[in-house]
């Protein structure tokens, strides 16, 4: 991070100078209305903001609270331990915590060299990331949460991708933007929300959620995914090195999930891609076949017509003019 901006950042607030000279604790009325610890986005955020950044309170131990906004914690330097449903997460340097607008959690004392970045977010400012990433994954559903807000639901999400050079720098230069007063790059800010949504779509092997069944569905996205992207030569030994886990271990979470293993859900989208092909284009058969990923081509002839009921010529001839069949 640069020099600069993190002796900046280093400060000390004057909130915490009081805690040092013993005179206060965390003083909730610099946070949060009413009786409840819900910490308030109208003290935290100028009328008109959807996101601002503020350094973590050091020196003291930050009690349970809930905020009605949403939070995503960024350490530059040191480490801070959060406490979330009695379990302790620690981030470390590079790390990142998204914590929606219902999740309680507790931080425990940081130390002067303990820098952590809070940024306040209202939903709305997800708009570009949400356009940017689409449906269906994750983070998505994530930001689709932010939204509900007659619910009482926490969720969170927590990144270990200190060593993602491209996360780093994206989170940088927002730190950078918010710190320096440049609100007029609010369009920025949220595209570069989206480029870091995407980034980390591509590291959720290297997530935690709130529930064990979330990872297993982020699991199953990025096999998804990876097969949309991969179909004409990818394997399941690749993907494996890719999420960093065994294989047994991942044909558990694809077949319990995905309602079929690897090997059917490739084969499903080869056929699916076949089946495009035939439909919308004049290349031949024998290209079609190649080009889903096929060598043998007597397997896939075999394979298409227990499926389909038909060999891909025939398929051709009945469906050419309808480009928008899908199996």
């Amino acid at each position: 991070m640069n020099k600069e901006l993190l002796r900046r950042l280093g400060e000390i607030t004057d909130e915490e100078q009081r805690i040092m000279d013993g005179t206060a604790g965390i003083e909730k009325q610099l946070y949060a209305s009413g009786e409840e610890f819900t910490i308030d986005a109208a003290k935290m955020l100028a009328t008109g903001q959807l996101i601002a950044v503020r350094t973590h309170t050091r020196f003291a131990h930050f009690p349970l609270h809930r905020h009605n906004y949403v939070e995503v914690l960024y350490v530059c330097e040191g480490s801070v331990t959060n406490i979330i449903g009695g379990a302790e997460i620690t981030l470390h340097k590079g790390e990142l915590l998204f914590l929606n607008q219902y999740t309680r959690h507790e931080i425990l004392p940081a130390g002067k060299n303990d820098i952590v970045i809070n940024f306040i977010i209202l939903p709305e400012f997800f708009d570009v990331a949400s356009e940017m990433i689409g449906p269906n994954n994750i983070l998505a559903e994530f930001i689709v949460n932010t939204l509900r807000k007659g619910e009482q639901k926490g969720e969170y999400l927590y990144f270990k991708v200190s060593d993602v050079l491209q996360i780093q720098n994206l989170v940088e230069n927002m730190i950078w933007s918010l710190v320096m007063g440049e609100q007029d790059k609010n369009r920025i800010n949220q595209t570069t929300m989206g480029l870091l949504f995407m980034y980390l779509l591509d590291s959720v092997q290297r997530a935690d959620t709130l529930s064990p069944n979330q990872y297993e569905n982020m699991v199953v996205m990025t096999t998804m995914n990876y097969i949309e992207k991969n179909y004409a030569s990818g394997t399941l030994t690749e993907l494996c090195q890719k999420l960093h886990l065994p294989e047994h271990t991942l044909s558990r979470m694809i077949k319990k999930s995905a309602g079929g293993n690897f090997k059917e859900l490739l084969q499903r989208k080869r056929l699916s891609k076949a089946v495009g092909m035939l439909c919308e284009t004049d290349l031949a058969i024998s290209d079609i076949i190649d080009r889903v990923g096929y060598e043998n081509h007597s397997y896939f002839h075999r394979i298409f017509r227990e499926r389909y009921h038909m060999t891909p010529k025939e398929f051709r001839r009945q469906h050419k003019a309808d480009s928008s069949i899908r199996i």
